[in-house]
């Protein structure tokens, strides 16, 4: 009597019992697939590869920083620490630099496209904070580069 039971409760729930097992080999399937495609120290400092380290380490380093800019370039430093350019790193405008930081008389950076350049930043957008200096820049110049009023260093008028 009891195998009738067991044997009826199965048939009944069976609409129950087949959902939950294709649920559970999904679940199965998801966390093979997942074990074999994230990297094993993932999650280990955060949401990264700390492989990833390691890899970034081995490229070469592409930017200078601007303390050494600042060690051949004092005149231009000490024009952009006094005004409003004081805390935009100077290869954020001049491109990475650290190979003519390595060897100045071997490669010679080429100046920045002024007219694209200033409009990265400063052209007009509503998203931007009311306070940031925003220019339409093809009503603003009349077409006259920034730079011929403007010194990129140190912006003032």
């Amino acid at each position: 009597m009891k195998g009738l039971d067991l044997n009826r409760f199965f048939r009944d729930s069976a609409h129950l019992i087949r959902p939950a097992l294709v649920l559970l080999a999904g679940l199965g399937l998801f966390l093979v697939v997942r074990a074999a495609v994230v990297p094993k120290g993932f999650g280990k400092y955060g949401h990264y590869r700390p492989a990833a380290l390691e890899v970034i380490r081995s490229r070469p380093i592409s930017y200078a920083g601007q303390d050494t800019c600042a060690m051949c370039h004092t005149d231009e430093a000490k024009a952009r620490s006094e005004g409003r350019h004081a805390y935009v790193a100077c290869e954020a405008c001049h491109g990475a630099l650290a190979s003519h930081a390595n060897d100045p008389s071997a490669v010679k950076p080429a100046l920045p496209d002024v007219a694209n350049l200033c409009r990265r930043c400063h052209e007009k957008d509503a998203a931007k904070p009311a306070g940031f200096p925003q220019v339409v820049t093809a009503e603003h110049s009349g077409g006259a580069l920034c730079n011929t009023c403007h010194q990129p260093h140190n912006p003032k008028l």
